[in-house]
């Protein structure tokens, strides 16, 4: 199974990313092994996830959601009714 997420960050910055392994990356984030922008927001919270069978698709939702804004991203995360894993 592959992810795109979106973490927010201890500053209230949103971060979007893909993995196929959502609960070590989220882990790794928090470790600060992750991306460069988490490393120095953290603790960082996992407050969206979407599936795909593919990474190709995953990483597709990534780019569109990233282009999103952050008042687009905040609806897409109050939409979801998913509880973190």
């Amino acid at each position: 199974m592959n992810y795109t997420y979106i973490l927010q960050c201890r500053d209230q910055t949103l971060y979007c990313g893909w993995t196929n392994r959502l609960e070590e990356r989220v882990k790794a984030h928090n470790q600060g092994k992750g991306a460069r922008y988490t490393r120095s927001r953290r603790p960082v919270e996992l407050v969206y996830y979407e599936e795909f069978s593919t990474k190709q698709e995953a990483m597709k939702r990534e780019s569109a959601i990233k282009r999103l804004s952050r008042a687009e991203k905040l609806k897409l995360i109050q939409a979801s009714s998913r509880e973190p894993l």
